[in-house]
């Protein structure tokens, strides 16, 4: 494993080949791969894409609800250059991997959703082709994230029983880089804005696996220098700096290079958006301006592809939050591909990053009705919770940098309503804020039990975040009124506790068929989707220290079979194909003034 989570480049000092297209598969459900030295070669293989999300690709229930372990292979050829360091980049594989080349372990990595990058230059053939071969697992446990349990049924299959209530897409769900560097090579840097009047000061630091020294470039739009600075740290000094803002999305370049007199030994460019954020006087302020979260929680998901990035379907859903008037979303429950936030910080789109800590309450899907498991308590904590730490700092180490990233989430619906729960978040909290050199906000989002009266958590937060469903799991359809008067109770317990922190919602909404319409409204109809949002929006627009409200959810999006879901979550304000329900426009006109 290295150090590196640097996204692949080309320039004279480095480049990539894409390891994406056909690849072999072949399921493993007696778990012989590894006695039967599968890694040497898969002996009833098939076809697979890379990347993808496997499941949705077959028309058997037996492949598509796979759980346990599976092999992918494929082959690709190294010219004869061995000047430089190889290195094999995994976008992410769900939900742990053992990697084999040329039939030799190179490493493991336990976490479907962040990079890991193998250093496999000793292993490979030079001039020849070479096997990639894999073992995956996408099974669900109570020591890592997200979490779940396995079923095993009467005839011997295992089947995935999620805490969750999204479906367990697994796989090689991102793209795969053979990437080329030099021995010595830039590994990682930091940045940090500091604003001063008009002009702005860009703290850089540059971790690198050599002695050689570091020059840093800043570069505006058009290509012209406007600073430099030499040494592994230093500050960028930008006169009249061009600030990124939501309105006006703007990019510097800044590029870092090695150099050993007048040779250039490695080079590293990157975009850059200066701006600050952080929270004053219960407020958001976005470059020194008060401003108010509004957008949504979404997932990865889309027909076909399942959790596999698409740029197609990420411009679509960025035109879709643009013409809606959001500013923000939720990477509920896990972290992005990278590209999300690349597209994000050219499209102006503010990120709260969420580490995958879902599914800490022993209920197949949160809902209200959900009761005490006393999570924190059981013996598979410690090595839970050190799994969190991993994929806490792996996506703080990658997503550090981006303009849009505004804050990190450090769990989504867990039990916060005893000690134990205390004492497992708290170290996680502290590092995340070590992790972070911009020191953005740390929240986390809970369920209706963790209000005013019992959650313990919430002090960790630098702002609370609110999943609620008053009018849907709780005094739904004719108790809507009612509904409302018990939100309204809770966000005066809040307001008496929250002391300087802002409230935001993260997930608020109901499950809408776009063909449901019915006069008077029921659940289900459109209606009633909007009826239910005009409700949450008269209670948030009564307490100031609201200052953000994340519907949920983006679209319509793929679950695990169940009583309460007819093929999939519909509570989405557009249709899983991105087509928008009534509540879309509800929600248009809303923005354009909030």
């Amino acid at each position: 494993m290295t150090t590196t989570m640097l996204y692949p480049c080309v320039n004279a000092c480095r480049n990539f080949a894409s390891l994406d297209g056909l690849w072999q598969m072949q399921f493993d459900p007696k778990n012989c791969g590894m006695e039967e030295h599968w890694e040497n070669g898969l002996p009833d293989s098939f076809s697979i894409p890379v990347p993808s999300s496997f499941a949705d690709l077959f028309t058997e229930r037996e492949k598509r609800d796979y759980c346990g372990d599976f092999w992918y292979e494929t082959k690709f050829y190294l010219d004869s250059d061995d000047t430089k360091d190889v290195l094999l980049r995994f976008g992410s594989i769900t939900h742990r991997a053992d990697v084999y080349i040329n039939g030799v372990k190179a490493g493991s990595h336990e976490g479907g959703f962040t990079p890991f990058v193998l250093n496999i230059t000793d292993l490979v053939k030079y001039g020849e082709r070479n096997r990639i071969s894999i073992r995956i697992n996408n099974e669900l446990n109570e020591t890592s994230i997200p979490c779940g349990t396995v079923k095993t049924l009467s005839d011997g299959r295992k089947i995935a029983a999620p805490y969750f209530d999204f479906f367990n897409y697994s796989g090689i769900q991102r793209s795969v880089h053979l990437v080329r560097v030099p021995k010595e090579s830039i590994l990682d840097y930091d940045t940090v804005i500091t604003l001063n009047n008009d002009d702005a000061d860009i703290s850089y630091r540059v971790k690198t696996s050599g002695e050689h020294e570091v020059i840093a470039y800043l570069f505006d739009r058009k290509g012209n220098k406007v600073s430099e600075c030499t040494g592994k740290e230093g500050i960028l000094h930008v006169q009249n700096a061009h600030l990124w803002s939501t309105e006006d999305p703007y990019l510097y370049s800044i590029v870092f290079r090695i150099v050993n007199d007048d040779q250039e030994i490695d080079k590293y460019p990157a975009k850059l958006g200066i701006r600050t954020f952080e929270i004053k006087d219960g407020r958001f302020l976005l470059n020194n301006k008060e401003i108010y979260l509004k957008g949504y929680g979404k997932h990865e998901d889309f027909e076909v592809i399942g959790r596999t990035f698409n740029y197609s379907v990420a411009k679509r859903d960025f035109e879709l939050m643009k013409w809606s008037n959001a500013n923000c979303f939720r990477t509920s429950h896990y972290p992005y591909a990278e590209e999300w936030y690349q597209m994000a910080d050219e499209e102006g789109i503010l990120i709260i990053d969420e580490v995958p800590a879902v599914g800490m309450m022993r209920s197949l899907m949160n809902f209200a009705d959900a009761k005490d498991t006393h999570f924190f308590t059981a013996p598979t904590v410690p090595e839970l919770q050190k799994n969190h730490k991993a994929a806490l700092e792996e996506m703080i180490t990658r997503d550090k940098n981006h303009p849009s990233v505004i804050a990190f989430s450090i769990y989504n619906e867990p039990e916060t309503y005893y000690q134990e729960a205390y004492d497992y978040f708290k170290p996680l909290f502290d590092y995340a804020r070590e992790l972070d050199p911009q020191k953005r906000p740390l929240t986390g989002a809970v369920e209706l039990h963790s209000n005013p009266n019992t959650c313990l958590c919430y002090k960790l937060c630098d702002f609370v975040s609110l999943n609620r469903y008053y009018g849907w799991y709780l005094l739904g359809g004719p108790e809507l009124n009612e509904a409302e008067k018990a939100f309204r109770k809770e966000m005066e317990g809040w307001k008496q506790i929250l002391d300087g922190r802002p409230l935001i919602f993260t997930e608020f909404g109901g499950d809408t068929y776009a063909s449901e319409h019915k006069l008077p409204s029921v659940m289900w109809s459109q209606e009633y989707q909007n009826e239910y949002y005009e409700m949450y929006f008269r209670v948030m627009d009564d307490f100031d220290f609201i200052k953000g409200e994340l519907v949920w959810n983006f679209a319509d999006f793929q679950t695990t079979e169940g009583i309460m879901r007819v093929n999939g979550n519909k509570k989405g304000i557009f249709t899983r194909n991105r087509q928008p329900k009534d509540a879309a426009f509800l929600l248009k006109s809303r923005w354009n003034h909030k």
